[in-house]
């Protein structure tokens, strides 16, 4: 009895020392950064940054392949995570103006809620949240429209970035939607 107690004792043992972590699969819609100033990382590197980026957008990126985006896998006038998986997140590493509304460093969600001719945008304070399913109205710290822009070419893979020139801006686009949100530092 005491053999058979220390042999399982030490299988039992030994799956624990040999039994490895499997890695994730690779995700369907692979998470991606966007920082403003475009490019920090690398201009970090170079010692050609400031100090720290002002902003920073993380999201995951969803492909259309084939689908009616947005009217069919995004509804109108629900809201939406802007991305896949995890809601997107926005994080200041200054205080900010987004779409005219003043926003104290730190991290915020972002929501929206699309319709054909304008999107809502909402600032939400519940980080760390899975996509839209928990979403919480009362954790919001502002909303603000902006208008849908049509750009001339479909866009496989949402695609968020900070585009700078005489306004800057933080753009979402996928499918044959742009929007863009004025931001200042």
């Amino acid at each position: 009895m005491k053999k058979a107690l220390l042999f399982f004792a030490c299988l039992i043992t030994a799956q624990l020392l040999f039994a490895q972590q499997r890695p994730t699969d690779l995700d369907k819609s692979p998470m991606d950064v966007s920082y403003y100033p475009a490019n920090f990382p690398i201009l970090k590197m170079q010692r050609q940054a400031p100090v720290e980026p002002f902003a920073r957008v993380l999201y995951s990126r969803p492909q259309k392949k084939g689908r009616d985006i947005f009217g069919g896998e995004v509804k109108y006038n629900e809201v939406w995570r802007m991305g896949a998986n995890e809601a997107t997140e926005l994080e200041l590493f200054k205080n900010a103006t987004l779409g005219g509304k003043k926003l104290l460093k730190g991290r915020y969600s972002l929501f929206c809620i699309p319709n054909e001719k304008h999107w809502t945008i909402i600032v939400n304070k519940d980080n760390y949240s899975w996509g839209s399913f928990t979403y919480n109205s009362a954790r919001d710290f502002t909303r603000f429209n902006v208008p849908v822009q049509r750009p001339a070419e479909s866009i496989e893979a949402l695609t968020i970035y900070f585009e700078n020139g005489p306004k800057n801006n933080l753009v979402i686009m996928w499918d044959d939607v742009r929007v863009a949100i004025p931001i200042s530092f």
